[in-house]
């Protein structure tokens, strides 16, 4: 007889629920959050499990690497789809939610999440931590700019390499706010230092990696950008095709019918918010910034006269992440002109 497990996991405890083929509850136990004491209920002999389910989460990937290993059939179930089926239960309790998730792998209502390698979890960790550093820095400069204001203390333009000297002649004479301003200008300081040291661990990691290198050949995309696509789509076979992947950072059209209604809304905004960033940003520097012109330039430039720069940036980003794939997968470079895009 098949049997179907659900886990709610939580930081310190786990509620498992395991159900038989009917919908039977066989078994309902609460343990640590821990792979050895999953592994302590769910390796029973007595059980044959078919499908075993737990929602995407912090500790999501630790514990379903842990079961892959041990060669039990988990599967990570996509938040929404989930907290979607389990509002319909009257009480909420984390007993109840790991008997609604066993059932949903019994039914096979549900909707499973990729999970990333260990390589891709490591860059992701990097790439984070680098957005994270460098938004603390901006965070002290735009503090130290508006309250020195307060004062009639103008910054006025000055570069990351210049602001703390400029923010020490402005208080040259101020003795006092010289004593405030010393410490956030350590911290702001220790900050960059420490950007600089993740961010060439970046550029090395992107120097050393040839797919990075591939899809910088395309306009407006840099290391940051490379190197967040690559970790973010981990596994390119994992789309059957690349048209999927635009829709999968929340760069297509959200849509609504019912009866006689039909329409289209502005983008869904799902899925990773840093790559959907990345991508607008990649290419914003393409019709703005980069001199070079190209047949995806041009493409995205007819768009922003009819449409507006807007859109035009919106649709262009969401291309990117095709071609981005493409290149992936075929493991070519951007082409520059139409004919060589339509002779390969």
């Amino acid at each position: 007889m098949d049997h179907f497990a659900g886990l709610d996991v939580s930081v310190k405890e786990t509620s498992v629920c395991i159900v038989d083929e009917v919908g039977k509850i066989v078994r309902e136990v609460k343990v640590a959050s821990e792979p050895e004491a999953l592994l302590a209920v769910l390796k029973n002999p007595a059980y044959c499990f078919k499908r075993i389910g737990l929602e995407a989460g912090p500790l999501s990937q630790w514990l379903y690497s842990a079961l892959a290993e041990a060669d039990l059939p988990a599967a990570c179930v996509e938040t929404r789809h989930m907290q979607a089926v389990l509002k319909a239960q009257i009480n909420k309790t984390d007993r109840n939610d790991a008997r609604g998730i066993a059932q949903m792998m019994r039914v096979g209502l549900y909707r499973p999440v990729h999970v990333k390698t260990l390589r891709s979890q490591k860059l992701r960790m990097l790439l984070t931590h680098r957005k994270l550093l460098l938004s603390k820095a901006i965070d002290i400069e735009n503090d130290l700019r508006g309250t020195l204001r307060n004062f009639g203390l103008k910054v006025g333009i000055a570069g990351k390499t210049k602001f703390e000297a400029r923010i020490k002649e402005l208080v040259e004479n101020l003795l006092d706010l010289a004593e405030l301003v010393e410490p956030m200008l350590v911290v702001r300081r220790t900050l960059r230092e420490q950007i600089v040291i993740l961010h060439r661990r970046l550029l090395a990691i992107v120097r050393d990696d040839e797919v990075c290198r591939r899809l910088m050949t395309t306009p407006g995309v840099g290391p940051v950008v490379a190197l967040t696509y690559r970790a973010t789509v981990d596994v390119p076979p994992r789309f059957r095709k690349s048209k999927a992947v635009g829709a999968m950072f929340g760069l297509t059209c959200s849509k609504y019918q019912s009866g006689e209604i039909d329409w289209s809304g502005r983008i869904s905004r799902c899925g990773d918010e840093m790559m959907r960033v990345m991508l607008y940003e990649a290419a914003q520097v393409m019709l703005t910034r980069t001199n070079k012109w190209s047949w995806l330039k041009a493409w995205a430039m007819q768009i922003a006269r009819r449409r507006g720069m807007k859109k035009a940036i919106v649709a262009l980003a969401r291309r990117l992440a095709v071609i981005l794939h493409r290149i992936w997968v075929d493991g070519t470079e951007f082409r520059w002109t139409r004919e060589q895009a339509v002779a390969a």
